[in-house]
C-alpha cells in the first residue's frame, strides 16, 4: 500500500521549486488585513502542523506513537486562530492542530512542538493530559481538552458563551472577560449528529430572544465522514437560512480568504454578541487516521484530486504571488521545521510514560479548592426571602417543600448558583420543587430552558468554565438517557484529560425512580441507575426523607463548590409529597426543615441497632423497609435499617462498619436486578466482610415499569421485604 503522507510530502518538495502550484486568488495582503510578517507566521504554523502529522505516523510505525488522526488538509484553521484573542475560549475539533499551534504564538513561553510530540507518544509529561489521551488543550491558552466523541463538545461551548452574558446579569466577574468570544470547531459529518443540531438550535433559540450568545461555530468541511461523503452543498443549505445565526463561508485552502472571513466572524460575534457559523471548506489528506485504508472507498483519482489541493501548496502560491517568500525560502522553512520535529521526536520517545493504574487514575478527581465557606445570611434576610412561608418553618414538611427551601437558602448564600431546566421557572417545576424561586431570584438565576437535555447539561458544563455553579434539572430520570454522554464523555472526563487543570463542578438534580401509583409508565418511572454508576468520578446521592434531603443537597453543593465534583442528586418522585409512614395521618414521614445541616460525603443513615438482621437500602426502599421493620420488630426481630444515601461511589467503609455486628444482611434495591447497586453491594460484602454474614438481595425485575395498577408489581414491596427478611431469619433463603 502506498504511503500517501510520503507522496504528499514529495509532491510539496517537487512542486514548490518548479512553481507548479494551484492558481492563487487575487486577494492581497491588504485585502485580507494581513501583514507580511503575519502571513509568514501563519504559514509556519501550518507547516509545523503538517510535519507533526508526518512524524506521528513515523512514530506509530516504530511502535513509539499512539495517535495518527491528524490535521493535514485542515491547516487553514491557523488563520482562524490568528483572528481571535488568546482568552477567547476555544473548544477544538481533533483536526484543529494548526489552530492550537497558532494560538500558542500569542503567549510567551509556549512549546507546541514539544508538547504535541509528548501527546503522540502518550508521555506522562504531556502538559495537558499527562499521557492519558492525545488532546488539544491548554489552561494558559483557554483551550479545554476535548476527546473525539462526535460533536459532544458543542453543548458546553453554547453554555460557555451564554455564561459571559450571564455573569453580567449577575453583576459578577467570571474567568472569561466580558468581551470574550467562544469558538467551537467540528467536522462536516459531525454537523449531522443530534448533539450538534441541538447545540446549534439552542444557540439560535437563545440569540432569537436577544440574549448574548457570542459564539463562533467553525465547521471544518472536508466533505468526508470517515468514508461517507457529505452531499455537495449540504452544509451551506442546512445552515445558511437558520434564524439568528450569521453564516460566513471561506476557502480554507486560501489562508488569506480564511483570515478575512475569520476576522468578519470574530468582529460580528464580539460586537453583536450573536452566534456565527463559519464554514471553512478544506480537504482531508492521508485518510481518517493511520489505519484507515482510504483507497477501499475512494478511487485513486479522487485521492489524487484531494492531494492536488494540499493547503500548503495553496499557501506557498500566495506567499510567492505576494512576494513575501521565494520558493527557496519556503522549502528552507518547510525542511527546517521537519528536521526540528524529527530531532525532537528522538528525545520525546525517551520521556516517561504512565506505568500503573494509580498513575492513570490520579487526575480522575479534580483538586480541592481552598476557598472560604459562603457567608451565612441573617435571619432578617431569610425572613424577607421566605415571606409568608417563614411561619411554616417550625412545622413538619414533605420532601418537595424542604428541598425547595434548601434551594432558597443555598441561592441566598451563594450568588453564583444558577438553576436551569424545563418548566422550573414560574411553573415551579412539575412537582413544585422550584416553586417561587423564579419570582424571588429572577430569570437570570432560574432559567427556563428549551426541552433538550443535552443542551441543559451542556449549559451547566459550559457555565462552570466561567465560575458559575449550575444546578441543572433533568425532569425525569428516563429523560437522561438521550443526554448521558454529556455526563460521561464531557463532564466526568474533563479533569481526567486535563490533569485536574480544568473542572466543571455542578449538581444535576434528577427526579426519578418508581412507585408513582400507575402514573406515566416507564417514561416517568425509571428504576435504572446503571448509566450513572458506570461513570468514573461521578457522585450520585439519593435522599429518602424530607428531614435529610436538604442536608444531603447542601453537601452535594459543597462537593461541587469546594471539591469541583460533578454530582447527581437523585430525588425519589414518590416521596416528594409523602407525609405518613405506617398509617394515614401519622405524619411520621414529615420533618422539620433544618437550614444549615449537612450530611458528610460517605456517611450512611441508620434506624435501630439490632444485630439479628441488617437491611441495606436507599430512597423509596428505605421508606418501605421502615414500614416492614415495624412488622418485623413486632415479631421479635432485632434489626437495623441502613440508608445508603450515597450510591456512587458506595460508602464502603461505612457499610462494612454498619453490618459488622449483624448475622444476616438483606439488600433491598429498587433497581432492576441486572446492573443495580445491589450487585456491587453483594460483591463488597462477599469480598470484604469477615466473617461474611448470611446475605440475600431483593431487587426489581429485569423489566420496564408498566402503566396503571400493575405499576409496582415488578418492584419490591413492604410485603416482599417482610417475606424475604423472615425467610432469611428462618434459614429458608437458599
Amino acid at each position: 500500500m502506498q504511503d500517501r503522507a510520503e507522496i504528499v510530502h514529495q509532491n510539496f518538495l517537487r512542486r514548490v521549486p518548479a512553481q507548479n502550484l494551484p492558481a492563487a486568488s487575487a486577494l492581497s495582503l491588504a485585502d485580507a488585513g494581513l501583514s507580511a510578517a503575519q502571513a509568514v507566521e501563519i504559514f509556519e504554523s501550518q507547516v509545523l502542523s503538517r510535519q507533526l502529522d508526518n512524524i506521528s505516523r513515523k512514530l506509530q510505525a516504530r511502535g513509539e506513537g499512539f495517535y495518527t488522526i491528524g490535521s493535514s488538509g485542515h491547516e487553514g484553521n491557523a488563520a482562524i486562530a490568528a483572528a481571535f484573542n488568546v482568552d477567547d475560549m476555544a473548544f477544538l475539533h481533533y483536526r484543529s492542530g494548526a489552530f492550537f499551534i497558532q494560538r500558542s504564538k500569542m503567549l510567551a513561553g509556549q512549546t507546541p512542538l514539544w508538547d504535541m510530540l509528548l501527546s503522540f507518544v502518550a508521555s506522562s509529561e504531556d502538559p495537558i493530559s499527562g499521557g492519558r489521551h492525545k488532546v488539544l488543550g491548554s489552561k494558559a491558552l483557554f483551550i479545554p481538552p476535548q476527546t473525539s466523541t462526535i460533536a459532544s463538545h458543542l453543548p458546553k461551548a453554547v453554555g460557555a458563551a451564554f455564561s459571559i452574558g450571564q455573569n453580567k446579569r449577575l453583576k459578577r466577574e467570571g474567568v472569561l472577560p466580558e468581551h470574550a468570544v467562544i469558538l467551537c470547531s467540528f467536522g462536516d459529518a459531525s454537523l449531522n449528529h443530534s448533539t450538534a443540531q441541538g447545540a446549534i438550535n439552542t444557540a439560535c433559540w437563545t440569540a432569537y430572544q436577544n440574549l448574548e450568545m457570542p459564539l463562533v461555530f467553525l465547521c471544518e468541511d472536508n466533505g468526508l465522514g470517515i468514508s461517507t461523503m457529505t452531499p455537495q452543498g449540504w452544509v451551506e443549505a442546512t445552515m445558511k437560512a437558520r434564524p439568528s445565526i450569521k453564516y460566513i463561508a471561506c476557502n480554507g485552502l486560501d489562508f488569506f480568504d480564511t483570515y478575512k472571513a475569520a476576522c468578519e466572524a470574530e468582529t460580528y460575534a464580539r460586537t453583536q454578541r450573536k452566534p456565527v457559523f463559519l464554514h471553512m471548506k478544506c480537504v482531508r489528506l492521508f485518510g481518517h487516521a493511520g489505519p484507515d485504508v482510504q483507497n477501499s472507498y475512494l478511487s485513486k483519482q479522487e485521492i489524487e484530486r484531494m492531494e492536488a489541493h494540499d493547503p500548503l501548496l495553496h499557501s506557498a502560491a500566495k506567499l510567492i504571488q505576494q512576494s513575501i517568500l521565494s520558493p527557496e525560502q519556503i522549502l528552507e522553512l518547510y525542511n527546517g521545521i521537519g528536521e526540528r520535529c524529527a530531532r525532537a521526536a528522538e528525545e520525546v520517545i525517551k520521556r516517561p510514560k504512565l506505568s500503573n493504574a494509580d498513575e492513570v487514575a490520579e487526575s480522575l478527581i479534580p483538586p480541592k479548592r481552598d476557598i472560604p465557606p459562603p457567608a451565612k445570611p441573617s435571619q432578617k434576610q431569610r425572613e424577607k426571602l421566605f415571606g409568608d412561608e417563614w411561619a411554616l418553618m417550625d412545622q413538619p414538611q414533605h420532601m418537595a417543600r424542604t428541598l425547595n427551601w434548601a434551594l432558597h437558602d443555598l441561592m441566598l448564600e451563594q450568588d453564583n448558583i444558577v438553576l436551569a431546566g424545563e418548566d422550573i421557572g414560574p411553573k415551579g417545576g412539575v412537582y413544585t420543587v422550584t416553586k417561587n424561586l423564579h419570582a424571588r431570584f429572577g430569570g437570570a438565576r432560574v432559567i427556563n430552558t428549551l426541552l433538550d437535555e443535552q443542551s441543559i447539561l451542556g449549559l451547566g458544563i459550559g457555565m462552570a468554565h466561567n465560575d458559575i455553579l449550575t444546578i441543572p434539572e433533568i425532569q425525569f430520570l428516563a429523560y437522561l438517557h438521550n443526554a448521558e454522554d454529556q455526563l460521561r464523555g464531557e463532564a466526568a472526563t474533563l479533569s481526567f484529560f486535563s490533569q485536574g487543570q480544568y473542572a466543571n463542578p455542578m449538581v444535576v438534580r434528577i427526579a426519578g425512580l418508581g412507585y408513582q401509583k400507575g402514573f406515566g409508565g416507564h417514561f416517568h418511572n425509571d428504576n435504572a441507575l446503571g448509566v450513572l454508576r458506570d461513570i468514573p468520578g461521578l457522585i450520585v446521592a439519593c435522599p429518602s426523607n424530607a428531614g435529610e434531603a436538604p442536608a444531603l443537597l447542601r453537601e452535594c453543593v459543597r462537593l461541587a463548590r469546594e471539591e469541583q465534583r460533578v454530582v447527581v442528586f437523585l430525588e425519589p418522585i414518590a416521596l416528594y409529597m409523602t407525609r405518613d409512614l405506617h398509617q394515614s395521618g401519622d405524619g411520621e414521614w414529615a420533618f422539620k426543615y433544618e437550614a444549615q445541616n449537612a450530611i458528610p460525603f460517605g456517611e450512611v443513615g441508620q434506624y435501630g441497632s439490632g444485630k439479628d438482621l441488617c437491611i441495606l437500602t436507599y430512597g423509596n426502599e428505605y421508606y418501605l423497609s421502615r414500614q416492614a421493620a415495624k412488622v418485623l420488630e413486632d415479631q421479635g426481630v432485632k434489626l437495623r435499617v441502613i440508608d445508603l444515601r450515597w450510591l456512587t461511589p458506595l460508602p464502603a467503609e461505612a457499610i462494612l462498619e454498619a453490618i459488622k455486628p449483624c448475622q444476616r444482611v438483606l439488600i433491598v434495591d429498587e433497581c432492576r436486578k441486572s446492573g443495580s447497586p445491589s450487585e456491587e453491594l453483594m460483591t463488597l460484602i462477599h469480598e470484604c466482610a469477615a466473617p461474611a454474614p448470611k446475605m440475600v438481595r431483593l431487587s426489581a425485575s429485569d423489566c420496564f415499569i408498566p402503566l396503571g395498577r400493575a405499576s409496582a408489581v415488578t418492584l419490591p414491596s413492604k410485603e416482599s421485604i417482610i417475606e424475604a427478611a423472615m425467610n432469611l431469619m428462618e434459614g429458608r433463603h437458599d
